[in-house]
This record gives C-alpha cells, sequence and structure tokens, in this order.
C-alpha cells in the first residue's frame, strides 16, 4: 500500500541521504560510502525504488540562476472547503509552474503556497491572473521571503 512506512535499516537510511544530494552518484562509489558491497547495495536501491520511498530521481536546478530569485508564501482562503471545491482548487494549482509548492494547511487559512518569480512585478502578474483566479478562492495574504537560509534536499 502506498501509504505504509517501510522499515529501514541504517544502510538504508545512508544510502537515502546519499541519493538525496547525490542521485548521479555510481552504484560502486555509493556501495563504498556507506560500507556495503555493489551488490547488496544495488539489491537495496532497487527494493526502496519498489517500495516507493525513491520515487524518481532529479536534477537540482539552481533557481537564482535561471532568473528566479523571488520567493513569496502565499496564504490562501477558500470561499468553499467542501471536498468538491477542495478537488477543484488542488487540480487547478497543478497548473500554475510559479506554484513550487502547495500545501493544505490546518488553520485560520486553507493552502500555503511557495511561489518563486523573477521579482516583484512577476509576482505580481502571477497574483493577479492565477492566483486570485483559482477555484473558490477567497483571500490570499503574502509573505516575502528576504533570504533563503535552507532549501533543498533533507
Amino acid at each position: 500500500m502506498q501509504n505504509e512506512t517501510v522499515e529501514l535499516d541504517g544502510f538504508d537510511t545512508a544510502i537515502l541521504r546519499v541519493l538525496a544530494t547525490e542521485g548521479r552518484i555510481s552504484a560502486t562509489e555509493l556501495a563504498r560510502r556507506i560500507g556495503l558491497s555493489k551488490s547488496p547495495t544495488q539489491a537495496r536501491m532497487k527494493r526502496l525504488e519498489e517500495a516507493g520511498v525513491i520515487t524518481g530521481y532529479a536534477a537540482i536546478l539552481n533557481p537564482i540562476r535561471m532568473g528566479l530569485a523571488h520567493v513569496a508564501f502565499v496564504e490562501v482562503r477558500l470561499s468553499d472547503t467542501r471536498e468538491a471545491a477542495l478537488q477543484a482548487f488542488n487540480r487547478a494549482v497543478l497548473g500554475i509552474p510559479e506554484v513550487e509548492q502547495c500545501h493544505m494547511i490546518a488553520s485560520r487559512f486553507d493552502y500555503l503556497l511557495k511561489v518563486r518569480t523573477a521579482d516583484i512585478q512577476d509576482y505580481r502578474r502571477v497574483l493577479g491572473e492565477k492566483l486570485s483566479a483559482l477555484p473558490h478562492v477567497a483571500s490570499t495574504s503574502t509573505y516575502v521571503a528576504m533570504e533563503s537560509v535552507k532549501e533543498g534536499p533533507v
């Protein structure tokens, strides 16, 4: 089942820690780093993939080098929180590339979004044309990040 917790031992945790920051590491080098031989390391990786602990491998991009230095966190309050409204919002927010993260929150607001744009003018456009137009949005509050202290993998 997809939501079941997977039992992880020290070697599994070590594999995951290395892969979270160095996804292109060779199996030989990974095995050397965690203190196992190559075959058991590869078998563990395969088991972790099949169990859904490892869901894929991706390049870690530098958004600042891509001209996306502006980060805003947006509280979104919906006008309707029945299941159909939540699902409509969820589907629609997936189509906005500037939304880097979207979390349903148990708070005085309903969702917290992390939005990445080039600058404040670009964010203003995204807010007005995309975020405010999402289904059932009643209000938003924006918090601009001045500095990212920690981002990225584990």
